[in-house]
Formats: C-alpha cells, structure tokens, sequence
C-alpha cells in the first residue's frame, strides 16, 4: 500500500474520522489523497526556513507569450539551489522539438534556430525528465507567470497531467530587497546584486541568473527578520492593504 494511504488510514483509526474507507485502487479516492498530500506539502513548504527549502529554479525559451494561441516551448533550464547557495554542478537544459518554428526575431534573441529544434527530443520526453529532475521541489522562475501558464499548457499537452508544483516568483523576494524601478527586469536586478548572466536569453544561464537573484534576495529578506515564506506572503499582504 502506499505510504501516504497507510499513515492517513493508520491516523483515520486513531481519530475516528471517515478516511478508512477509502481505497487505493478507486479513481476518487486516489485524486482525494494525491490532493490532499499536495495540500500538506505545500503548508510545510510555507513554514520551512528558506535555506531548508528544496528549489529549482527553472526558465523557459518560447515562440512567444501565448501557449493557448500556438505558441511553443523552445527549451528548458532549471538548477538547483541547496542550504542557500546555487548548485551550478547539478542542473538541467534540454531544447525541445516542436511543430512551430521560432521566428527569426526568436532565433536572433535565443540563438534558437528551426535546425536545432528539429532534431531535439519531443516535449513528452523532455518534460519527464524534468520533473523527474526536479521532484517535488519547490520551483521559482522570474517572472514567473510566464513559465506557469506554459507549464500548465504544455504538461497537458503532453502528459495529459495538471501542472501542480508549487512556483513562486522572485518577485516576491525583490519587493522587498529592491526599489521598485529594479524590480521589473532580470537585467535589472542582476545589475543591482552584480550578478554575471554569461548569455542572457539561453534558458540554462538565465535560470541560473535567476537562481543567483533568489539566494541574495533570501539572504537579504532574512536579514530584515524573514525566516520562511509565510513570514514574506504575511508582508506582502500588508503591504497590499
């Protein structure tokens, strides 16, 4: 039986609650508990203290900004950050076969050309890798908006899977590390910590830039008193008041 069913069935004896009836092999109660383990994951998540926090911060080369208008994911790249510091022996990079060519104004900005996506392996492929690659982690991207509405899209597409992992914006560090006229840019912001991005625009080195950005906004943020990121969306809310 799998853990989680166990330890939930083993605690429903205790509690007297209703969760005993569920079974492993029905399609709801599988849906129930896979939500409501996410669910428990992600409040944990919340309270853990950022440096025991599992990322991978990840960005995406695209056609455009568009997935539910055509466009595609042109590549992948994602590293990890462990104990707050960026681990740029352990990532991921992958271009990704796709049916839409880039644009000639995509090929000059992402050195991507119909070439090298033609023989690239298939989005099917590439996305199990990279989940297999990123676990259960919490993922970070900048601007993060962006990379959500395509992994929701493309993880559809071809996984027939909802996208379910926690993504967190860097945004939600620098708003409180940086003024707000150096918040908008990855430029920007890496120009403020110093940070080197070797080619911007390549999805491997632009996650690690925006990598970089998490851990010094992190350490920043804990030094205003910031332990987790409860305490962050808490100053957050307020300051939306």
């Amino acid at each position: 039986m799998n853990p989680f069913f166990q330890f939930v069935k083993d605690l429903s004896g205790r509690l007297g609650s209703g969760f005993s009836s569920l079974n492993e092999k029905d399609p709801t109660s599988v849906a129930y508990m896979r939500n409501l383990e996410r669910q428990m994951k992600e409040k944990d998540v919340l309270s853990l203290p950022f440096n025991d926090l599992p990322i991978t911060v990840f960005d995406l080369e695209t056609t455009g900004f568009h997935p539910y208008n055509g466009d595609r994911i042109l590549s992948i790249g994602a590293v990890k950050v462990k104990r707050g510091e960026v681990v740029k022996e352990d990532t991921f990079y992958s271009l990704v076969s796709s049916e839409v060519p880039p644009s000639d104004e995509i090929t000059q900005l992402t050195g991507i050309t119909e070439e090298m996506i033609h023989g690239a392996p298939s989005l099917q492929e590439v996305l199990r890798e990279f989940y297999t690659y990123i676990k259960d982690d919490v993922l970070v991207a900048h601007h993060a908006s962006h990379e959500k509405q395509f992994m929701q899209h493309a993880t559809w597409l071809a996984l027939k899977k909802k996208f379910q992992h926690r993504l967190v914006d860097t945004s939600f560090l620098t708003r409180l590390t940086l003024s707000e006229e150096h918040q908008l840019s990855l430029d920007a912001c890496c120009d403020v910590y110093g940070i080197t991005n070797e080619q911007r625009h390549h999805a491997l080195h632009d996650a690690v830039a925006a990598a970089e950005i998490w851990v010094e906004s992190a350490r920043l943020v804990q030094g205003q008193g910031y332990s987790n990121l409860n305490d962050v969306y808490e100053r957050l809310a307020n300051m939306e008041d």
